[in-house]
């Protein structure tokens, strides 16, 4: 498993410890945890430069989860690590002889869609230019195609996740998309007053638990191609509203784009202005083929998720691998502050 110690792989991890039919499970990272669950043997790897060839030999498959949302000001860092470095697992995994390869697609990889209506895994995969999140997401699916097309042997898997959260990613998801300017001790339901009310402010969420049974499903299950993955109920201002007992209040897009905007390019929030305006244009899915072909059914909602991670964040949750390590007090923020948000892998 490519990219072993973040929010999905971690949870990954947790699922298929608790499968019988599996027997050991290589996990791949970057940088090495100290969590040590019982199946898993731990390689240290960067996808972009280290050599897979060896760590996957022998492998029955090859899970690629592996992702940089940051450095947002260098565009080029998160190429070569994305793009380059999925095109290296995914020969490597050819090479070993591999069965089955799973990869982390993402709603992030469709083009710009309905909000009135779900769509299936039919809808196209360009993704949004605006955000070099969705310009690799859509690349990458244009690889596979070409990897599918070359390797019929290869039973080849892509997961399209809406936003995926659970308690311990939390400090993990502040840094990669808030920044500093979130304080701790204010996040906190009943300090929500006012939600905006944005033009396409609408996602789907799910429990990375749910994510993760979904790929244990993915490895178990004969299956092949795409699969949405999304819990219900939709996220809009509405049901946010209600989750908070908040206000709505109207705000322009064009206002949100703007304050996004100056942020990131003070280097105050790490999350570039063209992510929002993907985020603004994303279909809304539908899992009718998760449900019916891998039997997957999510235990959580979308808006149990999100309570999820708020809750994490006001207590500073994660876990003891480096991507979702916990808040590390004032000197992690000072660091934070120091480097530029958006600036460090």
């Amino acid at each position: 498993m490519v990219g072993a110690t973040g929010n999905v792989g971690t949870s990954l991890l947790s699922a298929l410890e608790s499968d019988s039919t599996i027997t050991s499970v290589v996990g791949v990272a970057r940088r090495m945890p100290g969590w040590r669950p019982g199946k898993t043997e731990w390689r240290q790897a960067d996808v972009y430069q280290d050599d897979l060839g060896e760590i996957f030999s022998n492998a029955d498959a090859v899970v690629h989860l592996a992702w940089l949302f940051q450095p947002t000001h260098d565009p080029v860092t998160t190429w070569n690590t994305n793009v380059l470095g999925s095109v290296r697992v995914f020969r490597a995994a050819a090479r070993a002889g591999v069965s089955v390869l799973v990869y982390a697609s993402s709603v992030g990889a469709y083009s710009p869609g309905p909000k009135d209506r779900p769509v299936d895994e039919n809808w196209p995969t360009h993704g949004w230019p605006g955000a070099a999140y969705g310009r690799e997401k859509a690349y990458v699916e244009r690889v596979l195609d070409t990897f599918e097309r070359d390797h019929p042997d290869i039973r080849v898997v892509r997961m399209r996740p809406g936003f995926i959260f659970k308690r311990e990613s939390a400090t993990e998801q502040r840094r990669l998309f808030a920044g500093t300017l979130l304080p701790q001790r204010l996040v906190r339901p009943d300090l929500i007053r006012f939600i905006p009310d944005i033009p396409g402010l609408c996602f789907q969420a799910l429990h990375t638990a749910d994510a993760a049974e979904a790929y244990r499903l993915a490895l178990t299950r004969p299956v092949s191609g795409a699969f949405n993955l999304a819990a219900d109920p939709v996220i809009d201002p509405a049901v946010l509203a209600e989750m908070f007992g908040a206000r709505r209040v109207p705000m322009p897009s064009m206002v949100a784009r703007g304050a996004v905007a100056a942020g990131w390019h003070m280097r105050l929030i790490p999350a570039s202005p063209g992510l929002m305006e993907m985020a603004l244009r994303l279909p809304i899915m539908d899992v009718t083929r998760a449900r019916t072909e891998l039997g997957w059914d999510p235990r959580h909602s979308g808006t149990d998720a999100l309570r999820a991670v708020i809750e994490g964040m006001r207590g500073g949750a994660g876990m003891d691998t480096p991507p979702l390590a916990p808040e590390s007090g004032a000197g992690g923020r000072i660091k934070e502050v120091t480097t530029g948000a958006g600036t460090r892998p």
